[in-house]
């Protein structure tokens, strides 16, 4: 198998790598996170680790609700690492989760998504301490990029800035 090519379901890799909470690299025309007043807002995250994708394939296949969470954590921690590095180049400090939506690649007859969007949950506690969580959307798809499990996209609240000229519209 090519180390490179996305992991199927019976060959799962761990479920977390060193590289997988570094900010994320745009695979298309996009940026990763883009801060505009004081919101941050992330692009959708998979769950990457050193060689692409952890696992593909759909929840209520081979992939099981447990191993979903973890991909969701994965995934969020993505996110923030995003959203951390956009507010690192403006001086900005990333205060409270607003809003989050955790997309789930399922089988028709998956209803465990909220179970799944848990993990992502998780991650945020654990990466931005015991402040309030987001409000959550977790939403099932036929199918993700690249044959992603799940995605997540996330809005954070950002720390004013402590003068005029931080303000604004900023990208990465």
């Amino acid at each position: 198998m090519n180390a490179d090519a996305p992991r199927s379901a019976e060959r799962p890799a761990p479920a977390a790598s060193a590289t997988a909470d570094a900010p994320p690299i745009p695979t298309g025309d996009y940026v990763s996170a883009r801060i505009a007043d004081n919101l941050v807002f992330t692009a959708g995250m998979t769950p990457k680790g050193t060689h692409g994708l952890l696992t593909v394939g759909r929840l209520g296949d081979a992939i099981t609700t447990a191993r979903g969470a973890e991909l969701a954590a994965t995934a969020a921690r993505r996110a923030v690492a995003a959203a951390r590095e956009a507010a690192d180049r403006q001086g900005r400090t990333l205060t409270d989760p607003v809003a989050m939506t955790v997309y789930v690649a399922a089988t028709p007859t998956f209803t465990e998504h909220t179970a799944v969007a848990d993990g992502a949950s998780s991650a945020l506690r654990h990466e931005l301490g015991d402040i309030a969580l987001p409000a959550r959307a977790a939403v099932g798809v036929a199918s993700l990029p690249g044959g992603s499990s799940v995605e997540v996209q996330l809005i954070v609240a950002l720390a004013p800035p402590d003068d005029a000229s931080g303000a604004g519209v900023a990208e990465r």
